[in-house]
């Protein structure tokens, strides 16, 4: 009868070696530290564009980042509402009538007949289409076209030159301008701290005297918008009025305070090409009444100035979330003069293949141990790494 002489592990053994795995291997996994080698290499290029981009990275980060991105804060928009007033009383003598005008008037131009809808018989109106006209000629009473509309029929080819109303140059805007920020709970005004009731009475809005004045006069609106007040009375225009809050809520709220702009919107009047088309802004509205049992009505083309206000917004403070991730981005981008370097060393300068070898070590193909039952490719692994000898404790230098 054979026997073999191989003994094989009793179950104790087995269960030994089964626990003293699990202990390594949790040992390894909390109690070990891995860090890559680093080579130390003395050359003055590399070493001074290493640190030209680390400096440049720096001064991207404070500069860009923290100071002008303010990327140390987080940031809210507003919401908010605007309410304007307007006042003002004008005055004209148009042939010898006198007429006292406030906000609630408007002009209303001369209204004569078209010529260009004259007729002598029928034929003349046959075959058009415009107003709806009904292809009959009133020879006896006004020897124009008929047409199916009110009457007289509009014609606005005649506008007053200069404007009627030029003393509106002097009206007054008050506006008041409420905004909120939600997120961070913050609510302003723009009649800030100072402005009461007895500044208003006398304040009117000046740049550089009196920036925070919320009364407007009509004329410096239009001169600080770039637009030349007789040419807009007369055919009309547009005007933006922009108000900007821009706060920094790490300081106090009483310096979050609103900066107005003025700004010309639809074209400039003062172009010199006269055909270009829809110069100005106007509008049409009618009046409705009656009279002797009959409809009537006056239909109004009002040419005047519109204002838009436009509130921006936007609130900073500081928070923890924002800033870590800008400095977490920062500390990133510093790998780009590792890179570089690398780079340089290892393709540009002449001991290139030199700085190679003692960048990256290749070892020979090792035959692989048997594992032992139990035994991790681990252990087998720290057990070449012992018989490979490395020195790498003096720092290179460029010769």
């Amino acid at each position: 009868m054979y026997t073999s002489g191989v003994e094989r592990p009793s179950s104790l053994q087995r269960s030994s070696k089964m626990k003293s795995f699990i202990t390594n291997t949790l040992s390894d996994f909390f109690f070990e530290y891995e860090t890559p080698r680093q080579v130390l290499v003395r050359s003055r290029r590399v070493g001074v564009v290493c640190r030209l981009i680390q400096l440049g990275v720096l001064a991207y980060i404070i500069g860009w980042v923290f100071i002008y991105e303010k990327g140390y804060q987080s940031s809210d928009t507003a919401v908010g509402s605007v309410l304007t007033k307007m006042k003002g009383v004008g005055y004209t003598n148009v042939t010898g009538e006198e007429r006292i005008w406030d906000v609630a008037d408007y002009v209303f131009p001369v209204q004569p007949p078209n010529s260009k809808n004259r007729c002598s018989s029928d034929a003349d109106c046959e075959g058009r289409s415009e107003r709806h006209m009904t292809g009959k000629c009133l020879v006896n009473t006004t020897k124009m076209c008929e047409v199916l509309a009110w009457c007289p029929v509009e014609d606005d080819s005649s506008i007053p030159d200069p404007a009627l109303l030029m003393s509106a140059e002097n009206f007054t805007l008050f506006i008041k301008n409420t905004i909120n920020f939600p997120a961070y709970g913050v609510m302003r005004c723009n009649l800030v701290e100072g402005i009461d009731n007895q500044y208003i009475k006398s304040c009117l809005y000046d740049p550089k005297t009196a920036p925070l004045c919320p009364i407007f006069r009509l004329g410096d609106l239009v001169q600080m918008s770039g637009f030349n007040f007789a040419a807009i009375a007369k055919v009309g225009g547009a005007i933006g009025i922009i108000i900007d809050w821009t706060c920094n809520l790490d300081h106090d709220q009483s310096d979050c305070k609103p900066i107005y702009s003025f700004h010309g919107l639809y074209g400039n009047p003062d172009e010199a090409d006269t055909a270009r088309a829809s110069v100005g802004y106007n509008f049409r509205y009618a009046k409705h009444y009656m009279e002797d049992k009959q409809e009537k009505r006056t239909l109004l083309k009002v040419f005047g100035i519109r204002f838009d206000i436009i509130v921006r917004s936007v609130a900073r403070k500081f928070d923890i979330i924002p800033t870590l991730t800008a400095i977490g981005s920062g500390v990133g981008i510093f790998g780009v003069a590792t890179v570089v370097c690398d780079l340089i060393l290892l393709y540009l300068l002449p001991k290139r293949e030199f700085y190679n070898n003692m960048k990256f070590k290749v070892t020979e193909t090792m035959e692989k141990e048997p594992l032992d039952e139990f035994k991790s490719e681990k252990e087998v692994s720290k057990k070449h790494s012992e018989e490979v000898l490395v020195h790498h404790e003096a720092p290179l230098s460029e010769t």
